[in-house]
């Protein structure tokens, strides 16, 4: 809320978009959306909703993957990008998750999706905002807002972690901030490279990714299998990997998203 409320104090209402999507997993979630709704048509803001049927059990990652298939879904049919109001605590959160689920070092350049802007931390506000900042906003221009009731669970691993995080020295978040750019920077880098040595028919030989290091291989193939909308964890990647080293002739490698790859005895395709 405290980013529409800025945005339509430096761009036209005619300009923006607001999308909200009801996740349907709880009872209170259709309310959220219905109170985005209002708020978007009191600014004078087209206003897009779309609600799913997932069930309460469903993961964190099932219920990014439908939000942002809606999100894309609405910044192309609108020519737009897609601006979230994750802030710098958010940052943390991300990065301490992905150190204690092993990450890899790109596990460090987190919230920087391609076509999606983060304006509390990628410096379209001209400064940073952690938690405490946006609500002081809110607090100053009397904005209101809905608290999602799951985020005082401790079942979440992420509620676990924002908990510590609220307890760290600014000094300590500002240097992982410091260190995110600089990681973001080195991935915006490598990003530009692979794309240029991915073939456009996305055919590849598998005797390539026998010659190449695990992490040039890693960074290869999460570029290319991005090009037929699949986006893998670092471990998911790397068991693709061994399945392009390791599997017979005419064996399938089953991706995300129901991605069915056969394994030809020289090489293989990615399809659409």
């Amino acid at each position: 809320m405290v980013m529409l409320d800025m945005m339509v104090k430096q761009f036209p209402a005619d300009e923006l978009v607001v999308a909200t999507f009801d996740h349907g997993m709880r009872e209170s979630s259709f309310d959220d959306a219905e109170f985005v709704e209002k708020a978007a048509k009191k600014y004078g803001v087209k206003v897009y909703m779309e609600k799913a049927t997932l069930p309460v059990n469903a993961s964190e990652e099932q219920a990014r993957e439908k939000r942002y298939g809606f999100l894309k879904k609405v910044a192309k049919k609108e020519s737009g990008d897609i601006f979230t109001a994750h802030h710098l605590d958010d940052l943390i959160e991300s990065i301490a998750i992905n150190c204690l689920r092993g990450t890899g070092p790109r596990g460090l350049a987190v919230l920087n999706s391609p076509g999606v802007r983060r304006p509390f931390i990628d410096g379209f506000f001209r400064e940073k905002f952690g938690k405490n900042d946006i609500l002081k906003y809110a607090s100053k221009h009397a904005i209101s807002f809905r608290q999602d009731p799951t985020n005082t669970s401790d079942k979440y691993l992420r509620n676990r972690v924002r908990s510590l995080v609220a307890k760290m020295e600014a000094k300590d978040k500002n240097a992982l901030y410091e260190l995110w750019k600089k990681q973001k920077q080195i991935y915006e880098k490598i990003d530009l490279t692979t794309r240029e040595l991915i073939p456009r028919d996305l055919e590849f030989e598998r005797r390539s990714f026998a010659q190449l290091d695990d992490n040039v291989s890693l960074e290869i193939l999460r570029a290319a299998l991005l090009k037929i909308d699949v986006s893998a964890t670092r471990p998911q990647i790397f068991d693709f990997l061994k399945a392009i080293r390791t599997y017979r002739t005419g064996k399938q490698f089953n991706l995300p998203n129901d991605k069915l790859i056969k394994l030809n005895r020289k090489d293989f395709k990615l399809e659409v």
